[in-house]
């Protein structure tokens, strides 16, 4: 499994709020997105900058979404081009399932 972490700067100072509202809006869209296992939304705690840490079956599967037009829709929507960084997540601890997975 890969996780791949998602950050830029937003141009505006978001609260807890705003962030929710605004990420709610786009949340749908990640519903049924092929090899993306889960997502997190990310807001820093002052409010300048956003992202979200994604866990996907491969990482072929993640730069699929990471394509040029999802870049330009983060830099249409937010103002600022996104940074992806990758990691191997060999091993995984869900405490609310309850299992440790190994991929």
């Amino acid at each position: 499994m890969i996780t791949a972490f998602v950050q830029f700067p937003v141009p505006a100072h978001l609260t807890h709020d705003a962030a929710r509202q605004l990420f709610a809006a786009t949340a749908p869209r990640y519903r049924e997105v092929p090899g993306l296992i889960r997502k997190y939304y990310l807001l820093a705690e002052d409010g300048n900058s956003v992202g979200g840490v994604y866990l996907w079956n491969s990482r072929s599967d993640a730069e699929r979404m990471y394509s040029a037009a999802w870049r330009s829709f983060i830099k249409d929507r937010y103002g600022a081009e996104p940074s992806v960084t990758y990691f191997a997540s060999p091993v995984i601890v869900d405490n609310a399932a309850g299992v440790i997975e190994e991929g």
